[in-house]
């Protein structure tokens, strides 16, 4: 049996901080964002208390927060943040 697949999208809020990091810290949280479309809760998320179906994703200094909708296999990062700064706007 085949492994459903998730459609990822990425918040235009979150799209503007990608374009302004530099090659690798991008390169890293690309490859992150785009592992979310085979296993949208790896290994090392976190489910933030405060929200239904927000979730955390660590990449080094850096934060991801998205939203998982299980019945339509969508993952929406809504946040790309340093860790002081990611839960301010949430």
């Amino acid at each position: 049996m085949s492994e459903a697949h998730w459609q990822v999208f990425i918040h235009r809020k979150a799209e503007k901080i990608l374009k302004r990091l530099d090659g690798e810290t991008l390169e890293r949280i690309r490859r992150a964002i785009r592992s979310l479309a085979n296993e949208p809760r790896p290994a090392g998320v976190k489910k933030l208390t405060s929200h239904d179906n927000l979730y955390r994703l660590r990449v080094g200094d850096w934060r991801i927060i998205y939203a998982i909708e299980d019945d339509r296999l969508i993952v929406l990062v809504l946040e790309i943040s340093t860790r002081g700064n990611a839960y301010r706007n949430l």
